[in-house]
């Protein structure tokens, strides 16, 4: 090996100082890239290939409720201008996203000032993310905020009896839609952790282990390949969306990108729920390995070229072969997890290829950011992903992996912040 390759092998790997260099220019580059989001009126544009709003998109609640998120990091994070930026996107979701008559978010509002009808949970999880984050970060109004979305969401979506959240309203808040999914599922576990960490109310911690209990109940009925689709009676739907197999939010199939970030996931909240007792947390780490090693088996290089493959079909073979920017960020955040916690080398290796593989196919060393879809051969595309909409993954994922695995992004940048951490 010559001293170059020695170079470049010590960048991608966990914990040096060439990785943690590499690390903090990603979060530099991502956090000036998305900083010309604003829409006038308040919210987050989608952004293009170059950084530059799409109005095209108008202002949707997910995405605005991202870049709150990530810029409450830039505030912690000390990434000049980050207040201002959280303001602009809080400014959204208390100004045009929320419907003043029948309460919560609007999944989206058009330049004509027309909105997207309905109310997904999937938005409304992101909507508590964000003010928990934006109140760590002491901005103005976002406790008021977030006891608003939570008194909506416990009203709405979080159905106790079972410990699961439904999908979809119609705009009134009168018709439920019978579709029920994991993805909402999935956030409302981040954003509920989040919440638990930010405010110290436990009850959301509990909340989300109920949620991770039938995951994975799901997952190990099924070879460790979670459902994403049910019915109202929670009823796996495993052929839902056959007919459309690269849905934006509903893909067909398996999604590994889904089983690496539930992953991570219950291994933060098996190290928050129980952080004494390494009985009680460790057959919620050992699933958490199986849902890693799963998804990476089945979507890893499964085709011969590098990327994690976006959909698979119930035996593990790949349906959908576009590599999406989330899922390797997820396997980045993922792996660092895993290998902290377990101290397993397999998942320092898998982080190393994981970050190698972001350098040379997936970070725009040109324009900045990341590509958001790449197809098989790893060729820039963007058929379900155009542009550069946001954030939120990418920046998390040159965050996690030097932070505390047991907290939430935002407190645990915080804590390492009072720690003196240098980042």
């Amino acid at each position: 090996m010559t001293q170059g390759q020695e170079a470049l092998s010590v960048k991608y790997r966990r914990g040096t100082a060439e990785n943690t260099a590499f690390l903090d220019e990603g979060t530099n580059d991502l956090l000036n890239f998305g900083k010309r989001f604003p829409y006038k009126d308040g919210g987050s544009t989608w952004l293009d290939e170059n950084g530059d709003p799409d109005l095209s998109h108008g202002v949707e609640t997910w995405i605005t409720s991202r870049m709150a998120h990530v810029y409450s990091l830039g505030v912690l994070y000390g990434h000049p201008g980050s207040e201002e930026l959280v303001d602009a996107a809080l400014k959204g979701l208390t100004g045009i996203l929320h419907d003043d008559e029948h309460g919560g978010w609007y999944p989206q509002v058009f330049t004509d000032g027309t909105h997207a009808p309905g109310k997904v949970c999937y938005a409304h999880a992101f909507v508590i993310l964000a003010a928990s984050s934006a109140l760590l970060a002491g901005r103005p109004g976002a406790g008021e905020l977030l006891d608003e979305a939570l008194r909506t969401y416990d009203e709405h979506f979080w159905d106790e009896e079972i410990g699961l959240a439904v999908d979809t309203w119609n705009t009134e808040f009168t018709e439920l839609d019978p579709y029920r999914g994991l993805n909402a599922n999935m956030h409302t576990t981040e954003a509920f952790l989040a919440v638990a960490d930010v405010t110290g109310d436990n009850s959301y911690r509990v909340r989300a282990g109920r949620i991770i209990d039938h995951v994975l109940g799901w997952a190990r009925n099924n070879g460790w390949r979670i459902p994403e689709h049910f019915n109202s009676d929670w009823e796996p739907q495993l052929e839902f969306n056959a007919d459309k197999k690269d849905d934006q939010f509903k893909p067909y199939g398996a999604t590994p990108g889904h089983g690496i970030e539930w992953s991570r996931l219950i291994t933060q909240w098996a190290l928050s729920t129980y952080p004494d007792d390494e009985t009680a947390r460790k057959p919620y780490v050992e699933a958490a390995e199986q849902l890693f090693r799963r998804a990476v088996a089945d979507g890893w290089d499964a085709d011969g070229q590098p990327g994690i493959v976006y959909t698979t079909d119930w035996q593990g073979r790949p349906v959908v072969h576009d590599r999406m920017h989330w899922t390797i960020a997820e396997a980045v955040n993922t792996s660092a997890t895993l290998a902290k916690v377990t101290g397993d080398p397999f998942y320092d290796e898998y982080y190393a290829r994981f970050c190698k593989y972001i350098d040379e196919c997936v970070v725009d060393h040109v324009k900045g950011s990341w590509f958001h879809q790449l197809d098989r051969d790893n060729h820039v595309i963007g058929t379900v992903w155009p542009g550069k909409s946001d954030l939120y993954h990418a920046t998390q994922s040159t965050l996690i992996p030097r932070l505390d695995p047991s907290l939430s992004v935002v407190p645990a940048l915080g804590e390492a912040k009072k720690a003196g951490k240098a980042f």
